[in-house]
């Protein structure tokens, strides 16, 4: 498959639901994506299982709080700067990029800079979802070293990370991209072929594709979005389960950008009385309650969506008033291993209860 603007726009309307509200807004990624597509032609989707052994592979992305990128927009050079650097730091050409969260607008991220220097995108990524902190990736939760890692901001800075401890190298890539303003880009994690095929999450980009395809195709046809939309994620073997968590109207939003995060709850009525929700995130929404009852919780996919054209709404543009559905799916496989709990579990977010699994909190069935 190749990645052309066709392809592209059903690329980030996947992206926008895997992000569970996070991972920034795709519109802009898209923009910069569509740019290098236009300039330099489509880009390859590469399955993970023909890269090379030895070939250098680096997932690429951008760290800070959504809330930001929202008004500072990107320079364009960020992504190709930090491969150049880090090509000149390991002292070798990078093969092949990723995204290293297929959520929100990271899972174009690659795009651009795939398309200007002519290298494939692998079908994976680091996270299967979005999440908000850098250790947080399966990379580092199966032991892979995240430095060398570069960071880059649109004015042209650039800051190396080495260090062999991925949690304080995620504290010290969140402080530089508060210094940097807020948002910053990151190649992190660089990987051999081996261990790509080893530890990344196959075939998340081509499901954000077939998610995008499914709701373009339910609407052109006057037919409902979400029951296309839970099709394709139960279709994609990655997400076995999907479904709707409520349905209703926001009443109520609290939100603060602090520490490069963007933190805070949502309040839901649902329509004619029919219950409440609340939301609580941290970039990304991170556990969905209806009526006091928890119904999904990290490392599911929680998403909100409005009603009317299936749309996502990442958590920096929640807004009083709008009339949404909230989608929940489960997290692919790798994410729910006892090893992984411990990175992107309740515990990791402390929101003291024990994990249990969105089909079970639903009595949702496999069909």
């Amino acid at each position: 498959m190749r990645i052309e603007r066709g392809t592209l726009a059903d690329l980030a309307t996947g992206a926008a639901f895997l992000g569970s509200g996070g991972g920034g807004d795709p519109y802009y990624g898209r923009l910069m994506a569509e740019a290098g597509l236009a300039r330099h032609g489509a880009v390859e989707l590469l399955p993970l299982d023909a890269l090379d052994d030895d070939a250098l592979v680096v997932p690429l992305g951008w760290i800070g709080a959504p809330t930001v990128s929202v008004e500072k927009l990107p320079g364009g050079q960020e992504t190709v700067a930090g491969l150049r650097k880090l090509e000149a730091l390991l002292g070798r050409r990078v093969e092949a990029v990723l995204p290293i969260e297929i959520g929100g607008g990271n899972g174009l991220a690659p795009l651009a800079a795939a398309a200007r220097l002519g290298l494939p995108l692998v079908d994976a990524d680091g996270m299967g979802r979005a999440f908000p902190e850098s250790q947080m990736a399966i990379f580092n939760i199966r032991g892979v070293a995240a430095c060398p890692a570069v960071m880059t901001d649109a004015g042209g800075t650039t800051v190396t990370i080495e260090h062999s401890d991925n949690l304080a190298h995620e504290r010290i890539a969140r402080a530089v991209s508060v210094a940097m303003g807020g948002i910053a880009h990151m190649a992190e994690y660089p990987l051999s072929g081996r261990e790509a095929k080893a530890h990344a999450i196959g075939g998340s980009v081509s499901a954000a594709i077939a998610v995008g395809a499914a709701i373009r195709a339910a609407r052109q046809a006057g037919g409902d979005p979400f029951a296309a939309l839970y099709a394709a994620l139960r279709a994609s073997r990655l997400y076995p389960f999907a479904g709707e968590l409520f349905d209703g109207k926001i009443i109520d939003v609290e939100r603060e950008t602090r520490g490069g995060f963007s933190l805070g709850r949502v309040q839901l009525e649902g329509f004619g009385g029919e219950g409440t929700m609340v939301l609580e995130f941290q970039n990304e929404n991170l556990v969905a309650r209806r009526d006091g009852d928890t119904v999904a919780m990290v490392p599911d996919l929680i998403t909100v969506m409005d009603r009317e054209t299936a749309e996502s709404i990442t958590t920096e543009r929640l807004k009083y008033g709008q009339r949404v559905k909230v989608v929940g799916a489960a997290a692919p496989a790798m994410l729910r291993e006892a090893r992984a709990m411990a990175f992107v579990g309740p515990d990791a977010f402390g929101l003291g209860e024990p994990y249990r699994p969105i089909e079970m909190l639903n009595g949702w069935t496999a069909t």
